[in-house]
């Protein structure tokens, strides 16, 4: 048991625990019922609860949600409609994204599957090392679909580790003579 000012008073029985609370018009709340034997600390609960959520919301902000974007193609698709749907994809993953491409083959284009795999293949190539592909191309009724995902940076490459100077080992110097000093 911890008491109200943060000090540890010991191992109490649970009615004894309580009691101590109630004399000081306190509550007694469990901190770690897991631990062997189970810790509880005399406090406000009201204040208790206060400080869990505030914790909970500053959390919730240095996350990162991650959506996932769609990006979509067609088998007969332009050059320059192709570099400026890649180039969203390359927005997208470097904001911290997914990414589906996504090719939908309409009437006799399903014939010609292999048209629709090379787009996304050229997409994922040209992507390189800027995406990984979380799911390869596969078929879902009439649509091709690919996931990509941002590819991991390397932490040791992004950030160089700093070399210390050579420092030169410590010398003995003589203590001073009577001339000298």
């Amino acid at each position: 048991m911890i008491g109200a000012e943060g000090e540890q008073i010991g191992v109490l029985p649970i009615f004894e625990a309580i009691k101590a609370a109630k004399e000081k018009g306190l509550d007694l709340v469990e901190i770690s019922p897991t631990a062997q034997p189970p810790v509880c600390r005399i406090q406000d609960y009201g204040k208790f609860l206060y400080e869990q959520g505030k914790k909970d919301k500053a959390s919730k902000k240095t996350q990162k949600n991650i959506q996932l974007k769609e990006v979509k193609f067609s088998i007969n698709v332009d050059e320059h409609d192709f570099q400026t749907k890649k180039n969203h994809a390359i927005r997208f993953l470097e904001e911290g994204d997914k990414v589906k491409a996504s090719l939908r083959f309409k009437g006799r284009e399903m014939s010609h599957r292999n048209l629709g795999r090379e787009v996304i293949d050229r997409l994922i190539k040209e992507l390189g090392d800027k995406a990984t592909v979380e799911f390869a191309p596969r078929m879902e009724g009439n649509t091709m679909h690919a996931i990509l995902v941002p590819a991991k940076k390397d932490v040791k490459a992004a950030k160089p580790a700093k070399a210390k100077p050579p420092q030169a080992p410590p010398t003995q110097q003589a203590p001073p003579t009577a001339q000298q000093a």
